[in-house]
């Protein structure tokens, strides 16, 4: 539990100061100002007060127990501090003081020294070299922090890694006047997680929605398990930083080059249903209606508009966001009609006109409201001079109060008139999310759209299938690290995709021209020759593949030709295989990704994979309904069913393939790397036709 460090009942400062611009003063003023309710300690061997409270010179001497101690004192000194905290009975700590892991070795055993202090008396320990909390709640108001930003009550919390993030992001929640409930800036984060954070706010009965700020999470597999958990409840809306960087590591596999630096973050908030956002601006926007509105039952939204123009840009945002804007029926266009002026546009969007006032805005919201075929309500407004703008917006207050369906506002006006500072001010009183501009509020009703639709997506369980010699395959892997080796050889990697039930192409691995060529006549004409080397990566770059070989000579001229060129690579052996033509090429692949598993890609394969870069990844393990989004979401997708006289591939063969290699990730973890490139798909099969395994470099004992 968290509760010491988010609703303490009594705060010490380790390093209290009597300098106002420091830090050891600004949190206890920031306490006072926001009106902590518990009793305030600082701690401070020289200074009788600071702050007109009364100062101790140790936290022994402190009179009351303390649930929380700000640690504001150079590095060197915080694994003693920390002993006394645990003396003490002190709970939780802050430690605000910089100088540990992020400075190196040195700063690293002293985290490591005051860790072991910690956990020795079960204090929980946030930071180091970060801001704090601030809880709102009126029963309460624990400002625990040195920012500058004193938000109103309210049901967002936000978590971020960043301070400086997390202080924006604040800042711009208190100029939109949206209330916030708790907030966190973990800093280090050597203890406390943002996982835990996470979690406790879903636990919050105040928090409604959470936004998350983050630069990448050093145990993803802990946030992946807790995020699923809370996001079925309560909206997550998160941002991470770095997503324009490209290749965060060199990689040998098709897979693992085209993995770029922050497809992992973005796959957990898929998989786990964490709306992802690219700017922060827009994000807390979306805040704004998460706070007040109903999550909408479908995407299908009634438009509402007392002007022409903002419409078209909203609706062309809201298609955008895979949101319907349906027509009317007819019993409802005559519900309109009776109320409208008779200029009045009556499909959907429904335009009032600009001299429409409060009677005909409500009869077009209840219109909406009772609209079966409607799920959600977008209005323009526009403040026009000659109507009663105070009107409409008490009729969009409490058709809003209702909460039947979501509703947004693009309100437009001119704030310098105190007369629409009044309308502004109904709005704002009755938390209506309203917006300056049509784009701003579409993106709004798009996050709630999107969320709807992320809690009734069901994605199933991973399918295990029967038949599957995993002690097979284990064999083979054991053999390869006792030879010392990571590549797997073909006859390897094939003898592993059978292990599982993965089809592959009729082949033989042989030595020489002379073997090559008798293979070719068992398997049968025509055929491909690879070859097949641990010092080869990509066998097409270095000319290691011929196919449509026709006869024995040409079996025999093209493993000569191998051997005379790529005969300096180191041993070669060559592999057989029956040439299939026709299909559409695929390639299933799949990399490993430091504390959390498996990343699968499925695209088109061959050497289109290199040139189009055509690819989707998800999180193993990977259901039939994944499987299935990963066929639907390549660019190229009306290539599997056919175009143009084509036939369509087999999907469900293709499918079933990503799920068995699923599962053969599952069971062995200790790949690094894997290609199924190509795969070709037929209207009644797949089969791989290469592959490549590499496995993690083993860890000295």
């Amino acid at each position: 539990m968290l509760d010491p460090l988010f609703k303490p009942r009594a705060v010490a400062l380790v390093g209290a100061s009597t300098k106002e611009l420091s830090i050891g003063n600004v949190i206890i003023r920031n306490l006072q100002h926001y009106g902590y309710t518990g009793p305030i300690y600082p701690v401070n061997a020289k200074a009788p007060e600071v702050c007109g409270l009364k100062a101790y010179a140790s936290l022994a001497e402190i009179p009351g127990e303390v649930d929380l101690a700000h640690i504001i004192i150079p590095s060197a000194f915080v694994p003693q501090a920390i002993e006394e905290c645990g003396q003490k009975g002190v709970k939780a700590v802050i430690i605000n003081s910089a100088g540990f892991s992020e400075m190196g070795e040195e700063g690293a055993r002293l985290q490591r020294e005051f860790l072991a202090n910690a956990h020795k008396y079960g204090i929980r320990v946030f930071g180091p070299n970060c801001q704090g909390i601030i809880n709102s709640d009126p029963a309460l108001k624990a400002y625990c922090n040195f920012t500058f930003t004193f938000p109103k009550p309210g049901s967002i919390s936000v978590v971020a890694l960043s301070g400086g993030v997390g202080a924006l992001i604040m800042q711009a929640l208190d100029d939109l006047d949206i209330g916030q409930r708790l907030y966190a800036s973990n800093g280090n984060a050597c203890d406390v997680s943002i996982a835990e954070i996470i979690a406790y706010y879903g636990e919050d009965a105040g928090t409604k929605a959470i936004i998350l700020y983050t630069e990448g999470f050093d145990k993803p597999r802990e946030f992946l398990e807790v995020a699923r958990k809370v996001s079925a409840t309560k909206p997550i809306l998160a941002m991470k930083a770095g997503r324009t960087a490209q290749g965060a590591k060199a990689a040998s596999s098709h897979t693992g080059s085209l993995a770029g630096v922050d497809i992992a973050t973005e796959l957990i908030f898929e998989k786990v249903g964490v709306l992802p956002f690219h700017d922060e601006g827009e994000m807390v926007r979306a805040a704004m209606a998460f706070s007040s509105q109903p999550i909408p039952k479908g995407n299908r939204v009634g438009i509402i508009t007392n002007t022409g123009g903002p419409a078209v840009i909203a609706t062309d945002v809201l298609v955008d966001f895979g949101i319907e804007v349906p027509k009317l029926s007819d019993a409802e266009i005559a519900r309109l009609r009776a109320t409208q002026f008779p200029e009045a546009a009556l499909e959907n969007p429904v335009d009032v006109v600009a001299t429409a006032g409060g009677p005909q805005f409500r009869a077009a919201l209840d219109v909406m409201l009772d609209s079966e075929q409607i799920d959600c309500i977008y209005i323009n407004f526009v403040t026009a001079p000659f109507t009663d703008t105070d009107a409409v917006a008490h009729e969009i207050v409490a058709v809003s109060r209702q909460r039947r369906k979501p509703l947004v506002c693009n309100f437009m006006t001119n704030l310098k008139l105190e007369r629409f500072q009044k309308t502004m001010a109904i709005l704002k009183t009755g938390e209506v999310p309203f917006y300056a501009n049509p784009g701003d509020a579409a993106r709004a009703l798009g996050a709630l759209v999107r969320y709807g639709q992320i809690q009734q997506r069901e994605i199933g369980r991973a399918q295990i299938f029967a038949g599957v010699d995993r002690q097979g395959a284990e064999k083979i892997i054991a053999q390869v690290r006792q030879a010392g080796r990571t590549v797997l050889s073909a006859t390897e990697v094939y003898e592993i995709f059978a292990a599982y039930g993965i089809a592959v192409a009729p082949w033989q691995v042989v030595k020489n021209a002379d073997q090559a060529q008798k293979a070719a006549a068992e398997i049968g004409f025509p055929v491909v020759v690879k070859v097949d080397c641990a010092a080869i990566d990509h066998k097409s770059d270095m000319g290691g593949v011929a196919i449509n070989l026709q006869s024995k000579a040409a079996v025999q001229s093209a493993v000569e030709e191998m051997q005379q060129r790529l005969g300096s690579q180191g041993e070669l052996s060559f592999l057989v295989q029956k040439f299939l033509p026709g299909g559409r090429e695929l390639i299933i692949g799949a990399s490993a990704e430091r504390g959390l598993g498996h990343l699968v890609m499925f695209g088109l394969g061959g050497i289109y994979v290199e040139v189009l870069k055509d690819v989707v990844f998800k999180i193993a393990p990977v259901t039939e309904v994944e499987a299935d989004e990963m066929l639907a979401g390549i660019k190229t997708a009306r290539l599997l069913d056919g175009v143009r006289g084509e036939t369509g591939i087999d999907k469900e063969a293709v499918i079933a393939v990503i799920q068995r290699v699923s599962q053969l990730l599952g069971d062995l973890p200790m790949i690094a790397e894997m290609d199924l490139n190509p795969i070709m798909a037929f209207a009644d099969g797949a089969f791989a036709v290469d592959g490549r395994i590499r496995l993690e470099e083993q860890k000295p004992c």
